[in-house]
């Protein structure tokens, strides 16, 4: 099973950004940090020691963890860690201008073994256009002191492209500045532009260009960062993320915090999004059924879009018709009665081809 834990504080909101964030809570965090334990013990208690179960991954999120000062986890992890796996992988988000050596040290001595950088860019002409609050230099000095911390598990930055005024030379520059530091995988986003951001009445903020993502990828794996997903890289097979993997094998997860999500009993789980709602009742959680008939989609497209495959056994003999062309075809590929995907960015259109 595996653990997220969202932090809805932010200390600006980027102008993609459609998650469930907030400038203007900070005066709330001690109480909102109480609720969530609240929240977690009794997730604990009610499902995951009832049925033996244990967490193999941990993934803090945001919003931005590293607006919370590492102290104020404490009693987090004293909370989960009798059910941890061993040498469970535990990862945190962080952004650069708020990630410091001391936050990072505390983060390291509470267990956490990996940490995963919202850089995006190290162009501080495109930081201001995506409204992030570091810059160039700062994401620099927090890769090398998460480096010179030590987290065994990795360090990941992100980046994002397909923006407005990107060409292939200047992604490949932001890249290649990420390849000159101690990373040890590497997330590449094309951007998208959601409703709810200020992005959305600017839709020429984003480049739609396939052929663009191809060249990206491209550039990356010949850099040594292997892809197996269609924008996760990594500089081996030991620094992929694990808890990425668990949900795209459709594994159980608890979702722990305002406007997270937890999966378990067929059922997703929505905590409020509203801060101050969930500090008042952290119980309040609304269901949302998931049907067999869903459950097999979400396999299908998961497993399309990463190395890890599907099983065969998922597809009806009319859909194995399908699946035998694509194969004819060398789109797909079978090993040891799994179906492989040999190119993600197709991944979706295989698989509505298929289950349509």
């Amino acid at each position: 099973m595996l653990l997220y834990i969202h932090i809805p504080f932010c200390d600006s909101k980027c102008f993609y950004c459609a998650f469930n964030s907030y400038t203007d809570k900070f005066h709330l965090k001690n109480e909102y940090m109480k609720s969530l334990n609240k929240q977690l013990e009794y997730e604990l208690e009610n499902y995951v020691k009832p049925n033996g179960l244990t967490f193999e991954t941990v993934f803090i999120g945001g919003g931005t963890p590293s607006t919370i000062k590492s102290e104020m986890y404490n009693e987090i992890f004293n909370t989960f860690k009798p059910y941890l796996q061993h040498n469970a992988e535990i990862t945190t988000e962080a952004n650069p201008n708020s990630a410091n050596l001391e936050w990072l040290k505390g983060m390291k001595s509470l267990g956490v073994n990996r940490v995963s950088f919202g850089v995006q860019s190290f162009n501080d002409e495109k930081l201001k256009k995506l409204g992030r609050s570091h810059k160039s230099k700062s994401a620099k000095e927090a890769i090398k002191n998460a480096s010179n911390v030590g987290f065994e598990n990795g360090i990941n930055c992100d980046i994002i492209y397909g923006v407005a005024g990107d060409d292939l030379d200047l992604i490949k520059s932001d890249l290649s500045t990420a390849f000159s530091l101690p990373i040890t995988h590497l997330s590449a986003y094309s951007l998208t532009i959601e409703e709810g951001t200020k992005f959305f009445d600017n839709p020429k903020m984003k480049i739609d260009d396939e052929e663009l993502s191809y060249e990206v990828f491209e550039f990356i794996e010949e850099n040594g960062f292997k892809q197996y997903e269609i924008s996760n890289f990594s500089k081996s097979k030991d620094y992929e993320s694990t808890h990425n993997y668990g949900y795209w094998e459709h594994k159980e997860y608890l979702g722990v915090g305002s406007g997270a999500v937890g999966y378990w009993n067929n059922n997703r789980r929505y905590p409020t999004k509203v801060i101050e709602d969930y500090v008042d009742n952290p119980f309040d959680i609304e269901l949302e059924e998931i049907d067999e008939n869903d459950i097999k989609v979400e396999k299908i497209l998961l497993g399309f879009r990463c190395s890890n495959g599907v099983q065969l056994d998922l597809f009806t003999n009319e859909e194995l018709k399908k699946v035998n062309i694509l194969v004819d075809e060398d789109k797909l590929e079978i090993k040891q009665n799994r179906l492989y995907n040999k190119n993600f960015l197709l991944a979706d259109e295989l698989a509505l081809y298929i289950i349509d």
